[in-house]
């Protein structure tokens, strides 16, 4: 059920992402991003999110517990970015340097098709701090943190999300997390 259930949700971002891409939103006054130039990291921060996911997928392969819980929390937390997307309409921030990452470009809709404005939170911090808090080994769990870290930094040095993008994804990433276990909606 909740491999169908994802695969619905990735059939319907290219039209969900198509939407907000066309509407207007506002720009933020982000006075960390004013003080860090701009420069493309699309390569350092492909390999990292890939990376991790390789991770992920061997460990998913070895503990397929790990794989259900990923897969729900994947979903929530997609859920919920469409959610917060949806409700707080940005601009991209000042001195953008678009994200070319081939692979999640075909969620967008396909090859070559790049979004701006999927802000609030950022996905790519998200997923990557949301393995962190379900991977088991101390050191997987210390390299999906360090990732997650520094995609987050990477993306502001790219100027592809505003801070508050990026804070976001770890709070909203967090509080998803805990509250889907303590609630028991995830407890494997």
């Amino acid at each position: 059920g909740g491999v169908l259930l994802f695969a619905a949700i990735l059939l319907i971002l290219p039209r969900f992402f198509a939407v907000i891409e066309a509407r207007q939103g506002i720009v933020l006054n982000d006075w960390l991003l004013h003080i860090i130039p701009s420069m493309d990291s699309s390569v350092i921060i492909f390999i990292l999110v890939w990376s991790t996911c390789l991770l992920v997928i061997a460990r998913c392969i070895q503990q397929p517990a790990i794989f259900l819980m990923i897969l729900y929390f994947l979903i929530f937390i997609t859920l919920t970015r469409i959610l917060t997307i949806s409700i707080i309409s940005l601009e991209p921030p000042t001195g953008l340097i678009i994200l070319k990452d081939p692979l999640t470009s075909l969620s967008y809709g396909g090859k070559g098709i790049f979004i701006t404005k999927d802000l609030f939170f950022s996905g790519h911090t998200s997923n990557l701090f949301m393995f962190y808090l379900c991977l088991q080994k101390k050191r997987d769990k210390q390299f999906a943190l360090f990732t997650s870290l520094l995609v987050g930094s990477l993306v502001l040095v790219q100027h592809v999300h505003y801070s508050i993008d990026v804070i976001g994804a770890f709070i909203f990433t967090y509080l998803l997390v805990k509250y889907s276990k303590h609630l028991g909606l995830i407890n494997l």
